[in-house]
């Protein structure tokens, strides 16, 4: 989307939702895959910005502690520069650009400098909040109407436009943000103006975020509440009968994992599988890219596999990332899945032989237990005389080779990926593991739990971890870790089913 150098590119104003990553617009993602530069607020999820692509320049904006501040005339500034020197630009920000989010200021000042725009809506947090939280923001019986409201105005007002005397008597729904430092203000105007001080309110703390808080009071006793419990920004108030209609659990704080904290190291396409299991059933989870993907050691032994591709038996994948390396390579060379003729194939996991099926080609075996020795049991009864081929990471237990070559076959290997790991521990992973913020570390490979042990050594003392198989336990055992907890069967969705029987084992 790059625009051409002395040409003036688009910049686009972009809302990220209020937090849950799942709430980005198509439009939204769209735009930071095209982007050449993002200029993202301390309020959007980290997540969204996966969207982006590896090559674009992305710029934090600190707010409230979240970094070196950045002033609203320094980011346009930025956003003029760029756009100028021929970069797409995304302005993310959370929420809605036009709700509360300086948009109007932003885009004034691009039509100033000719810099063209768009505006993406995002989902404004007062109303992802009350979904949320179950509270029917608007109710047939108690409210046809709804008011957003900033609590803090600008620092150089001289008077308030907010007119506290209607809205105390506003027949609806009154949803406040930017109103913990101001709580005293809003809900004393409100009183003051006739509001019944028994009136329902509901604080919500990062609204959609696995850590959300929810609590309920009164106008008469927000400010009590707020001080008691200390609560900071960002949260929202929704004031009106419609938050007595809330359950105590909604849809969203009832999924198993809500609250839980997961950590998953390992490959990036294997966390990023997990974590969306994980996050569907509530868990807040943190990746950790201990094992970096890179190319294959010798291109040209891949290569000259792939030309002698029909004349192997059996072709054998012990990953997705194999699946992706050979397929990507082979699709580079100008081939396709015809090249494979009558080979078959098989797969050492339903996640390996699921990523086969984005190349339309179907496993014809995967073991039941996803572990190396199943599968060579598995294949043993067709081993002899026939020939194979393993595809591989650059480093891996030999067991599959050793098995099948015993078993009577002819057997090759070719490392279509290169497995290395990452050298420099994380300081806001480290800090998070030392606080005992983390629940629990799911392992997925002895590769992921030796990486992350060098990382990080005895702060994970305090940690509970969750293995993927016996191999990846014994491994965790001889690191000096014993496994709170084992999948069965030994899948990612058995990981996470061990993850979720141990909570709800703890809660019973």
């Amino acid at each position: 989307m790059t625009d051409r150098p002395g040409h003036t590119a688009t910049v686009y104003l972009v809302g990220a939702g209020p937090g849950d990553p799942g709430l980005l617009t198509l439009r939204g993602a769209e735009c930071l895959r095209r982007a050449d530069v993002i200029l993202y607020d301390y309020l959007v999820n980290p997540i969204a910005l996966e969207h982006a692509s590896p090559s674009a320049t992305l710029v934090p904006l600190g707010h409230h502690g979240g970094g070196r501040a950045v002033s609203p005339d320094q980011i346009t500034d930025q956003m003029v520069e760029h756009a100028r020197a021929g970069r797409t630009v995304v302005r993310l920000k959370g929420g809605d650009p036009s709700v509360f989010g300086r948009g109007a200021d932003e885009t004034a000042a691009l039509r100033a400098a000719s810099v063209p725009f768009e505006i993406v809506p995002g989902i404004t947090t007062g109303l992802a909040t009350a979904a949320y939280c179950e509270i029917p923001i608007t109710h047939q019986d108690d409210a046809s109407a709804v008011a957003l409201i900033a609590a803090r105005e600008r620092d150089d007002k001289s008077t308030s436009i907010v007119d506290y005397a209607a809205l105390a008597s506003f027949p609806g729904t009154m949803v406040f943000y930017m109103g913990v430092g101001r709580a005293a203000d809003w809900s004393g105007a409100l009183i003051a103006h006739g509001r019944s001080p028994d009136t329902p309110v509901a604080i919500v703390r990062w609204a959609t975020r696995a850590d959300q808080e929810f609590v309920r009071c009164t106008l008469g006793t927000v400010v009590d509440v707020v001080r008691a419990r200390a609560i900071q920004p960002p949260a929202v108030f929704i004031v009106g009968d419609v938050v007595d209609r809330a359950p105590d659990r909604s849809w969203f704080t009832a999924r198993p994992l809500f609250g839980v904290r997961v950590l998953v190291p390992g490959s990036p396409i294997t966390a990023q599988k997990l974590r969306e299991r994980l996050s569907a059933l509530g868990a807040d989870v943190l990746l950790e890219p201990v094992i970096r993907i890179t190319q294959a050691p010798d291109i040209h032994a891949v290569d000259r596999a792939l030309d002698r591709i029909a004349t192997y038996d059996w072709l054998v994948f012990s990953s997705a990332n194999g699946v992706d390396a050979l397929l990507q390579r082979l699709h580079e060379r100008g081939g396709d899945a015809r090249r494979f003729g009558t080979t078959k194939l098989a797969a050492i996991g339903s996640g390996t032989a699921d990523r086969l099926t984005r190349y339309g080609l179907r496993a014809d075996l995967t073991p039941e237990e996803f572990v190396a020795e199943s599968l060579a049991a598995t294949l043993e009864e067709h081993a002899p005389g026939r020939n194979f081929l393993l595809v591989r990471a650059s480093r891996g237990r030999d067991i599959l080779a050793e098995a099948l070559t015993a078993a009577g076959a002819t057997v090759e290997q070719v490392a279509a990926y290169g497995s290395v790991d990452v050298e420099d521990p994380n300081s806001d992973m480290a800090a998070a593991l030392a606080a005992g913020t983390i629940d629990w570390i799911a392992i997925t490979s002895s590769s992921a739990a030796h990486a992350l042990v060098r990382l990080y050594g005895d702060v994970l003392r305090g940690v509970r971890f969750a293995s993927i198989g016996p191999i990846a336990s014994a491994t965790l055992r001889t690191l000096g870790h014993q496994p709170s907890t084992e999948a069965a069967p030994h899948t990612t969705n058995g990981l996470v089913e061990a993850i979720v029987s141990a909570r709800t084992g703890a809660r019973g």
